[in-house]
Order: C-alpha cells, then structure tokens, then sequence
C-alpha cells in the first residue's frame, strides 16, 4: 500500500501588509495588503502578477531586505527578521563583482561566511562543474554571456546551501532562446538540489512550465488572488507546452491577469 509523503512547510507568510510612507499631505501608500501564502519544503513556486503589484516588494521581505509593516514570515518556524544564509536570492540584474572571477563571484558569501578554504574551493567546484563553468572560472562577467551570468548568480546564491532559494525575475532579460535554456537548467538545478524554490515572474507561460503551484496576486494594493496547483512533475519537458491542460492553465492565468489589470 503506498502513502502520499507530506513535506512539511518551509515558508509561511501570514497577514502581511507593507505600507510605504506618504509624500507631503497623501496617505500612505499599502504595497501589499492581507498577503498569506505557504510553500512546502522542496517545493518550486512561482508568484505571478502585473507590474506593480508588489510581487519583488514581497520577496525582498521573505529575503529579510524589507521590512514588513504588519504580519510575519517565517522559514522553518523562525521569524525572519533580516538577511540570512538560509536564504539565497538571484535578482535579473545578476548584481555580480565585476572586477571578481566566476569562481571569485561564486565563493564570495562562503569567504564571508568563514568557510575555511578548503572547504570553499570544494564547494565551487562543485558549483562550477554543475553549472557547466568550469572552463569560465578565472573569467571575470563582462566576458560571459547573459545567460552564463546568471548561472553564476544561482551558484553564488547556492554556494551557502540555503534552505529557500528566491529569485525574482531571474530570466526577465535574456532573450528567448536562452530564457528556455535557463528554464531547463532551474529545473535541473532544482531536482538536483531539492531546493525550496520561489521566483517572482510576470511571464505566465513560464510560471506554469516551471512551477508546482503558482501564487496570482492583484495590484494597488498587491493581495493573493488564488492559487493554481500545477498537474506536472519535477521531470517535465517542453512536450508539455502542447499539453492541453498546459494550454489551458496558461491561457486561464493570462486572462486572470487580464481582468486583474481592467479592474
């Protein structure tokens, strides 16, 4: 007799209300509004929404870059108060050294960390030959690709083996081809790594070819429209982009953002 497996929850999110001060004589603004929301340990999350609608405001708090105005996020029952190694965000911008090697980019959290040396250059070669960087590791990032910069940011975010990876907006820049290059390599990343995943995305064909669940938020302010459980598993390919109900997800959230955006 087989048993389903229940992960256990890895992030939670409750309440959450993020104001901004107000200018002059106007009220504050609310960014985010009422925000719950749970991912399970493991588990490749994607929050989709239109601009504005506070989906990178909302991983900067689960980062503990921001400070949330009311509410609380925790990661395994601990409150998150600030930055952490438990947490590991890519940005679309790579925010990469430029004056640092691949390598260099790669192990500067673990220097910080005072991960002993030995152990550093381990864990980078690891990272660089998983990445497929080996031969790229005395490059510095004006030499590499768009696509090699962010693999190098994901390694970098990895390097400390944090608990939750974060990613907003991660392949936004890149143009087609290698965005679905990258898409392959996230989920490889993730199946490798069973790293809890969650990745702010405008790109709604992109949410549902990576995700287990996506998260739909609404704008001014940014609350949780609905959740959409997403009926594939981790070993996907691009055949299911023909799938019917891929077709149909994604057509379902496109005009979910649609209306959000007419209202």
């Amino acid at each position: 007799m087989s048993m389903t497996v229940v992960r256990p929850e890895k992030l939670e999110v409750e309440g959450l209300v993020k104001r901004f001060p107000a200018r002059r004589k106007h009220e504050p603004v609310t960014a985010l509004d009422g925000i719950d929301l749970t991912v399970r340990a493991g588990e490749l999350v994607c929050l989709v929404g239109a601009s504005g609608c506070g989906k990178s405001t909302l991983l900067n708090i689960i980062g503990g870059l921001e400070a949330a105005s009311e509410g609380r996020v925790e990661v395994d029952g601990e409150a998150v108060v600030g930055p952490g190694a438990d947490r590991g965000m890519v940005f679309q911008a790579y925010s990469l050294y430029p004056w640092k090697s691949v390598a260099q980019n790669i192990s500067f959290g673990l220097e910080v960390g005072g991960v002993p040396r030995a152990e550093r250059r381990q864990r980078v070669g690891v990272l660089l030959e998983i990445m497929g960087l080996t031969e790229w590791a005395d490059r510095i990032p004006r030499e590499l690709s768009g696509g090699m910069r962010q693999r190098v940011a994901i390694a970098r975010a990895l390097a400390p083996r944090p608990d939750i990876l974060l990613l907003d907006e991660p392949f936004g820049a890149l143009d087609a081809q290698t965005k679905r290059v990258m898409q392959d390599f996230l989920l490889e990343i993730w199946r490798e790594f069973t790293t809890t995943i969650v990745m702010v995305t405008h790109d709604v064909e992109e949410a549902v070819y990576l995700s287990e669940r996506v998260y739909v938020m609404t704008s001014h302010p940014g609350r949780i429209a609905g959740e959409v459980p997403i009926p594939f598993g981790p070993d996907r390919g691009h055949e299911i982009r023909r799938d019917e109900r891929f077709l149909d997800l994604r057509d379902e959230l496109q005009e979910t953002l649609v209306d959000q955006v007419r209202l």
